[in-house]
């Protein structure tokens, strides 16, 4: 568990320490510096539960390297809209995928101030790379941004990032947010997306409803545990590559599995679709 004596340097006008924020929480989770009380106190209270529990933020990270690894490699994917892409504890997006493909553009979204912070950091060392602050839970505050328009081109194959996101909307229609940016992407287009998951299985869904119970009762206030089912209907009609929706940790893995999954490396699942 993180050094609870670890808080950022400085405090970013706007930030409210009293209150959990989901991009500092999954900081704390990865072992990151930028994250205050509050933040690690929602660390605490899950691992109550599952003590494994920052296996949950490094399952769903390494499954982002991965998935953007195919993109920029395999496919050639040049134009990247990151919703909801947090603190660069670990590689980043435009990390990756400029390592491979050194003229892509990558367009992140967040609302936190702290995360601001840093993207305007990134903002003067990479003209690749941009930042906004908008609400992803609201795809036409992002879509309908000025920066947004002038930055990417909507005539091209967009990969949409919703990683490690959509547990954290509360409404009743999670596919409904995903298909309004799908909509104005273009055949070739992909979407990344990682989801809390409830496996349904006896052992596995007690201990997904567990987590939930702390994830939504901590002050950070969100964290469901949707089914296979609920995750692949956010993907709609676009064509899921090989190997299809499942746990992150299966998503192309490195190398041969050495030890079995935890119980914890089990409640996340991810895929990639395809926009035809």
């Amino acid at each position: 568990m993180p050094d609870t004596k670890m808080s950022p340097s400085s405090v970013p006008v706007g930030v409210d320490t009293t209150r959990a924020s989901i991009a500092r929480v999954y900081d704390a989770f990865l072992g990151g510096k930028d994250n205050f009380e509050i933040d690690r106190e929602v660390l605490r209270q899950v691992a109550t539960v599952a003590p494994e529990v920052t296996d949950l933020a490094w399952s769903n990270r390494n499954f982002l390297v991965r998935a953007c690894r195919f993109l920029a490699g395999q496919v050639g994917i040049t134009q990247y809209l990151d919703c909801g892409s947090g603190l660069p504890t670990a590689e980043n997006t435009h990390q990756i995928v400029q390592r491979l493909e050194p003229k892509a553009k990558v367009l992140y979204v967040d609302n936190d101030p702290v995360v601001l912070a840093h993207g305007r950091a990134l903002l003067e060392e990479n003209e690749q790379t941009l930042f906004i602050s908008a609400d992803i839970f609201k795809p036409s505050e992002v879509l309908d941004h000025p920066e947004v328009r002038e930055f990417l081109d909507f005539g091209q194959p967009i990969a949409l990032i919703h990683n490690g996101t959509m547990h954290h909307y509360l409404g009743d229609d999670g596919p409904g947010v995903i298909k309004q940016y799908t909509d104005t992407l273009v055949a070739g287009s992909y979407v990344v997306l990682s989801h809390f998951l409830d496996p349904e299985t006896p052992a596995h869904a007690k201990t997904a409803r567990a987590l939930e119970e702390r994830f939504t009762h901590s002050p950070m206030g969100s964290g469901l545990f949707r089914t296979y089912g609920d995750i692949r209907a956010m993907f709609g009609e676009l064509e899921l590559m090989e190997p299809g929706l499942v746990l992150c940790d299966e998503w192309w893995p490195d190398g041969p599995r050495v030890k079995p999954l935890s119980q914890i490396e089990e409640c996340i699942a991810g895929g990639v679709g395809r926009k035809n």
